[in-house]
């Protein structure tokens, strides 16, 4: 490209600029306010309470954790007593708690009214079963049953029973359950221990029987498992209890599932299991939510021991509503730009594509004022010498009109139209300023001559 092109496009660009600057402004600011409003960019830390010690919630924590790191988010664990106290975090404004793990009924209704209260708070929908373990000690059922198994909930009475920990769902799970079976907790030696402990004082004999509510991943669980003189207890009527209690639902453990090598469990085994979700703020920004369920699906979403594979995550038996990106991904997936554009990019465009959008079809309209800027810019370089050229050709009509002085002034027009540089499509404007003043210099050339009393001079052309 040649010098002279390269300059006609830097004088095209000169003009345009300014004449589309009012345009630029005004969709920099829209976009700067639909930025602002919709907010598409996530905070980079997330606090998750999780549950006790060497629970499931605990392992499971780290695994979300471990998945949300490699997008830039820090995810800080909390450790807790469990679903109650996770709840209440939740609740608490100074808690700093973002997401927690929920037993599924540990929301209540409260007496005399149908729905469940307004927490500000949204569920992410129910991540897996966590089955109800009752484990007991086999020599403790010789000892108080004479037989070496527990065949109801109803012959605990008497046992030293540890029910769950304070701030647990296990806790508020176990009322239920003495209840139904009509068990007076004074009947039982009682003792609300947290899991580890309640475990050693299993294993030790200070403790017949203790009841848990977690997910296989847990280590006590897998331990106890295949711990000799151990037994589960197996619910023979689970249907009933899903029946009575409807946050429970009835699996099974099947036969072998532990250990095949060992055949353990040598039968299957009849469980009740609540639903574990993941509960939320109102607040929590979609796009973490929308991580969020990516990586519930990765971790959740395979076959396991009581659930089919894809069975979860879902949007059942859980207490409180389901936040509305939960529902989007449940019902969508994952966004299709994340398959070809980092997350951060696509997360970008897909909260804000719809904005692009509106901002696009009000700014339409508005460019059209943009061509008409351009062009009275350009010609306004040289309309402002025919004001110039006009004066000198009125000053020509006055009776004592000074040639010599109106031509020093025209000389000075023409210099600078001569100085004017046009884009190519508008040369035509300039080329027309240059032939009016020769037309007028003409007009000053033969006046001058009259007043001098001399002839037409040659070549001027006579208005």
């Amino acid at each position: 490209m040649s010098f002279s092109r390269i300059k006609l496009l830097l004088l095209s660009l000169r003009d345009l600029i300014p004449a589309a600057a009012p345009f630029i402004v005004l969709a920099v600011a829209l976009m700067a306010v639909a930025y602002w409003v919709l907010d598409p960019t996530p905070p980079k830390k997330l606090v998750m309470a999780t549950g006790t010690e060497q629970g499931a919630y605990e392992v499971l924590g780290r695994r979300y954790r471990d998945l949300l790191a490699p997008y830039g988010i820090t995810v800080e664990l909390r450790p807790s007593a469990g679903s109650g106290d996770n709840l209440a975090s939740l609740q608490r404004d100074d808690s700093g708690v973002d997401i927690a793990f929920v037993q599924g009924g540990t929301v209540r209704r409260q007496p005399g009214q149908e729905a469940l209260p307004d927490l500000g708070l949204v569920s992410l929908g129910s991540l897996f079963y966590e089955p109800v373990w009752l484990f007991y000690r086999e020599d403790s059922a010789k000892r108080l049953l004479r037989r070496p198994r527990l065949q109801s909930l109803s012959e605990l009475k008497g046992w030293r029973f540890n029910a769950g920990s304070p701030g647990s769902g296990v806790q508020l799970l176990a009322a239920e359950l003495l209840e139904l079976n009509r068990i007076d907790p004074q009947e039982l030696k009682l003792a609300h221990l947290p899991n580890t402990p309640a475990v050693v004082e299993l294993l030790e004999g200070r403790s017949d029987a203790m009841l848990f509510v977690s997910a296989p991943d847990s280590p006590l669980i897998q331990m106890l498992l295949q711990t000799p003189g151990i037994r589960l207890f197996s619910f023979s009527q689970s249907q009933a209890y899903a029946r009575k209690l409807p946050h429970l639902s009835a699996v099974t453990l099947p036969r072998g599932v532990v250990d095949l090598g060992h055949n353990l469990p040598a039968e299957d085994v009849q469980l009740i299991a609540p639903t574990a979700t993941l509960m939320a703020r109102e607040g929590l920004h979609p796009a973490l939510i929308q991580l969020l369920m990516q990586a519930a699906t990765h971790i959740h979403g395979e076959a396991g021991w009581f659930a089919r594979a894809g069975e979860f995550p879902n949007a059942l038996n859980t207490d409180l509503p389901v936040a509305a990106e939960s529902q989007r991904y449940l019902r969508n997936g994952a966004p299709w730009l994340q398959r070809y554009l980092p997350f951060w990019v696509s997360n970008l465009i897909d909260r804000m594509w719809v904005a692009l959008l509106s901002i696009v079809a009000a700014l339409i309209p508005l460019s059209r004022l943009v061509p008409p800027l351009y062009e009275f810019r350009v010609r306004s370089r040289v309309f402002r010498w025919y004001a110039r050229l006009r004066e000198v050709e009125e000053g020509l009509e006055r009776p004592d009109a000074d040639t010599d002085v109106l031509l020093q002034k025209l000389d000075d027009v023409e210099a600078h139209a001569l100085r004017i540089s046009l884009p190519l499509s508008y040369a035509d404007e300039l080329y027309a300023l240059r032939q009016h003043i020769d037309l007028v210099r003409g007009k000053l050339q033969l006046t001058r001559a009259r007043q001098r009393g001399e002839g037409a001079p040659a070549g001027s052309v006579v208005g």
